[in-house]
């Protein structure tokens, strides 16, 4: 309610300055004396206002001061699939893509919240709204963390550490391992599948 207040009360003042800037036919950004507008300011006639920029207040106390302070190694490996050194120098690695600077509206999260941020959302099946409500952010802001820090390895990292190899090699890799015409295998992702009427037992999803 008082922020309506402000907010209206803001509106009055741009249409007051309007209205007297338009009866007056003059430019008043270019006049060296004191505007009217200012005189009524200083007379308590009308009641200057500071421009906010108004977000809602949320709470990081658990990734400031539990995660980064108290948790140990089997926390880590658990809930980011990675030892906190292993974290670190990823964002070390990725710093270069994901340097943000403060505005005068809030600070930039910081490298590290972000790729936390990233991290949880694939190594879980927390939906968006969760994992911002755990890291104290808005969802909108999940899902930009995730793209920043996904952009940020594909540009960075990709070339450097992950290498697909010889297609035609992997596939005898599996074959000998008993899985023909097999190019790759996915990791901790379930994809369902329609089985065959018949051995329908063999084809259990």
């Amino acid at each position: 309610f008082q922020r309506q207040m402000q907010i209206n009360r803001a509106r009055r003042q741009r249409k007051l300055r309007e209205d007297m800037n338009s009866e007056r036919g003059t430019d008043l950004s270019q006049s060296t004396g004191p505007r009217p507008v200012d005189i009524m300011v200083a007379m308590g006639h009308v009641d200057p206002v500071e421009r906010r920029f108004w977000a809602r207040e949320t709470s990081t106390d658990w990734w400031d001061r539990i995660v980064l302070q108290v948790w140990d190694e089997s926390q880590w490996l658990r809930n980011f699939r990675m030892r906190k050194g292993t974290f670190l120098e990823l964002c070390e690695l990725l710093s270069p893509a994901l340097k943000r600077q403060d505005t005068r509206m809030r600070a930039a999260l910081t490298i590290q919240k972000r790729v936390a941020i990233a991290l949880w959302k694939l190594a879980t099946p927390d939906s968006y709204r969760s994992v911002a409500n755990q890291f104290g952010v808005g969802k909108s802001t999940v899902g930009v963390a995730v793209m920043q820090v996904a952009h940020a390895i594909v540009d960075l990292l990709l070339s450097k550490v992950v290498t697909l190899g010889d297609v035609q090699v992997i596939i005898d890799g599996f074959s000998a391992m008993g899985f023909p015409n097999c190019g790759g295998a996915i990791d901790g992702t379930h994809i369902p599948i329609l089985g065959p009427d018949h051995q329908g037992s063999q084809y259990i999803n």
